[in-house]
């Protein structure tokens, strides 16, 4: 099998949850605008998984941010389901590298914040519920009350993962949700995060750095260009069988031909 990339598939309307448009991002600085992207275009299906590589400062974060609402558009639009996006809303759950817990609540109230936000007229007990049910789908089903400063890293990011499910965002965006874990906490997240999705098929957008990582979760890879005036480089579909088991990913035939394509993008 040829490795297959393709740059950009037009996708029917109906079938796209977001879309990037013309995107452009300029930093204006004392020696003129600093242009972090420009003529940025990318669409992501319902229910997609995609993963987005590229060299640091390449812009990635920034433009995961802007989908966000987080950071201003400089030029061209970001949509969701046909509507342009004004700002942050509960359409879009973020998974940050560094969870951003209340370290002074429980991992409970910590997931609460957004459920309450979201569901402002389900019972008490409704939202206890959903609280509980997302806790329990990671792992975390023995520390509900535990507040979050007493938790470790990775179980923090665990009630991270749950907050951002619990509020049932259209589109999920994770931003290196797992970099800064050791290599077994990390393994055993992309288990747990992709078990969930898996069963919430929630549209998601994954930023990066890892290859392998990029390639066990994804059903396509975008590549960025390097900065400045960043834009997409190049898109491989990953055409794994989904669910998926990690050895069964590592152990087929087309594991080290997606691998070679991505390293050899990266090494430009």
């Amino acid at each position: 099998m040829e490795t297959k990339a393709i740059l950009q598939e037009k996708f029917s309307d109906k079938d796209v949850m977001l879309d990037l448009r013309d995107l452009k991002k300029i930093y204006p600085t004392p020696k003129g605008d600093y242009v972090v992207l420009e003529d940025l275009n990318l669409q992501v299906k319902k229910e997609e998984f995609i993963t987005i590589i590229g060299h640091s400062g390449c812009g990635k974060t920034t433009m995961l941010s802007m989908i966000a609402g987080l950071n201003e558009i400089s030029g061209g639009k970001i949509s969701v389901l046909g509507s342009s996006i004004k700002g942050p809303g509960p359409d879009r759950g973020v998974i940050f590298q560094s969870p951003s817990l209340m370290p002074w609540m429980t991992a409970m109230e910590n997931v609460m914040l957004g459920v309450k936000k979201v569901f402002p007229h389900g019972t008490k007990k409704e939202r206890v519920d959903i609280c509980k049910y997302y806790l329990s789908k990671v792992g975390l089903d023995q520390s509900f009350d535990k507040r979050a400063s007493e938790l470790s890293q990775g179980m923090q990011q665990r009630v991270g993962i749950a907050r951002a499910f619990a509020i049932k965002p259209k589109v999920l965006l994770l931003d290196e949700p797992f970099g800064m874990l050791d290599s077994l906490t990390r393994g055993e997240l992309q288990d747990v995060l992709i078990e969930i999705w898996n069963k919430e098929k929630i549209t998601a957008v994954m930023i990066t750095h890892d290859v392998d990582e990029a390639i066990f979760l994804s059903d396509r890879v975008v590549m960025m260009t390097s900065g400045p005036r960043a834009k997409i480089g190049d898109i491989l579909p990953v055409e794994f069988k989904r669910p998926r088991s990690r050895k069964a990913v590592v152990t087929h035939d087309d594991y080290y031909r997606y691998r070679k394509h991505l390293i050899e993008f990266l090494q430009h």
